[in-house]
C-alpha cells in the first residue's frame, strides 16, 4: 500500500518538476523568441533605409544597452539577443554584455530572502557589478573585433535572417508572421527537449549532491561555479543564489556562476549559429574566463566585507 502511494507520489513529482516545469519554461520563452524572430524578419524584409541606418549608428552603444537590459530578471532576453546576433542585428560585444549581466532568477530569490546576509544595498551592488562587468567586457570585445576585423560585419546595417532561414529550410515567402512562427516552433521544441533533460538530471541529482562538487579551493571553486552557471536553464541561477544564501559558497563564487549563466541564450547560440562553431566556442571561452576572473576579483577585493 505504502509502496503504491510512494510510486504515485514519485510519478507526480517527476511529472511536475521535470515535464511540467519544462513545458512552462519553454512557453515563457516562446513569446520572447517570436518577438525576436518577428523583429528580424521585419528588419530583413520591411525596414526602411532610415531604420537600417539608425541601427548601424546605435550599434556602437550596443554593449551599454545590452548590459542594462540583461540585468532584468527574466530568462528570455538572452535568447532574444542570441537570435539577433545570429541574424547580424547586434554586435558580438552587445551579446557578451547581455550574457554577462543576465541574472535570470537571482534577483527575485534575493529580494525574497533579504535578511542577515542580504540587504537592499548588497543586492544593488551585485546588480551594478554584473552590469559594469558586462558593459566593460562588451565594449572591449567590440574594440578587439574592430581592430582585428573579425566576427560579424554590420556594414550594411541590415539583419541577415535569410541565412537562418536557409539553415532551417524555411519558406520566408509566406510572410514574416508565418516565418517567425515556424522559427519559434522549431527552436522551442529544441529548447523543450534540452530543458526536460536538464530538469531530469537536477531532479535525480539534487542540489545537495551538486553542492558537494564544490571544493573549498580558491579559483578552482570559482571555475566550477562558472561551469555550473553555463547550464542552459534558469535552475542554475536559482541553485547558485541559494548556495550563497545558505553560506555554501562565497559571494565571488556565486558571481562567477552568475556571470556565465545566460539562461538558454548560449543554447540558442549553438543551435542557430551552427555554421560558426569556432565563433561559438570563442564566446563560451569569454564567458568562462570572465566569470572566473571577475568572481575571483570579487572575493580578492573583499566585496563581502563592504556590507558587514
Amino acid at each position: 500500500m505504502h509502496t503504491h502511494e510512494h510510486s504515485e507520489n514519485l510519478a507526480e513529482a517527476i511529472f511536475h518538476d521535470i515535464f511540467l516545469h519544462g513545458i512552462l519554461d519553454t512557453l515563457k520563452l516562446a513569446l520572447f523568441l517570436f518577438a525576436a524572430y518577428l523583429l528580424m524578419e521585419f528588419l530583413e524584409h520591411k525596414a526602411s533605409d532610415k531604420t537600417s541606418a539608425f541601427l548601424k549608428r546605435s550599434g556602437k552603444l550596443g554593449p551599454l544597452v545590452g548590459g542594462a537590459l540583461g540585468a532584468i530578471p527574466q530568462c528570455g532576453f538572452s535568447s532574444v539577443s542570441a537570435n539577433l546576433f545570429c541574424g547580424k542585428v547586434i554586435s558580438l560585444g552587445t551579446l557578451i554584455a547581455v550574457f554577462l549581466s543576465t541574472s535570470d532568477e537571482m534577483l527575485p530569490i534575493m529580494l525574497s530572502g533579504i535578511g542577515d546576509r542580504l540587504s537592499a544595498a548588497k543586492i544593488l551592488f551585485i546588480l551594478g557589478y554584473k552590469i559594469l562587468v558586462g558593459v566593460a567586457v562588451g565594449f572591449a570585445v567590440d574594440l578587439v573585433v574592430k581592430l582585428a576585423s573579425l566576427g560579424h560585419s554590420h556594414d550594411d546595417g541590415h539583419g541577415h535572417i535569410h541565412e537562418i532561414c536557409e539553415a532551417e529550410g524555411c519558406n520566408c515567402e509566406g510572410g514574416i508572421f508565418r516565418s517567425a512562427i515556424k522559427h519559434t516552433l522549431t527552436t522551442s521544441l529544441f529548447i523543450l527537449v534540452i530543458t526536460v533533460a536538464i530538469n531530469a538530471i537536477l531532479f535525480f541529482l539534487g542540489e545537495e549532491k551538486l553542492s558537494m562538487l564544490l571544493p573549498d579551493i580558491p579559483v578552482v571553486s570559482h571555475l566550477i561555479c562558472t561551469l555550473i552557471g553555463l547550464i542552459p536553464n534558469c535552475a542554475s541561477s536559482v541553485a547558485l543564489t541559494e548556495f550563497y544564501m545558505s553560506e555554501i559558497i562565497t559571494l565571488g563564487e556565486m558571481l562567477s556562476g552568475l556571470f556565465a549563466g545566460s539562461g538558454v541564450g548560449l543554447l540558442i547560440l549553438f543551435r542557430v549559429n551552427k555554421k560558426n562553431i569556432k565563433e561559438n566556442l570563442v564566446i563560451l571561452a569569454i564567458l568562462i574566463a570572465s566569470g572566473t576572473l571577475f568572481g575571483v576579483l570579487g572575493d580578492a577585493l573583499l566585496f563581502e566585507s563592504l556590507f558587514q
